[in-house]
């Protein structure tokens, strides 16, 4: 069994309070969830308006279907919203 996480930062150039931030994190942590069937969560810089980083957890059976999971996961973030993925950090356990 393979653990596989993945932050990603994406920068939100419009987005100029928390509770816009908040909206726009808890959508596509939803959206996330639904289509990927992963843990997904908002992990760090909560009081930055325009910055949000975005933690997701896998379980697998080995390291190439925890590699791929992750890859659909950042492909879907990349091309459903509008801000940009600025950095990733990945590790498979």
């Amino acid at each position: 069994m393979k653990i596989g996480t993945l932050q990603i930062w994406v920068y939100l150039p419009w987005v100029h309070s928390l509770k816009e931030k908040r909206m726009v994190v808890k959508s596509l942590c939803q959206k996330i969830r639904n289509k990927y069937n992963v843990s997904v969560a908002e992990v760090e810089e909560q009081d930055t308006h325009q910055t949000a980083v975005f933690g997701i957890a896998c379980v697998a059976l080995d390291n190439k279907t925890a590699d791929s999971m992750l890859n659909n996961v950042l492909d879907f973030v990349d091309s459903n919203t509008e801000g940009e993925v600025t950095r990733t950090e990945r590790e498979i356990l």
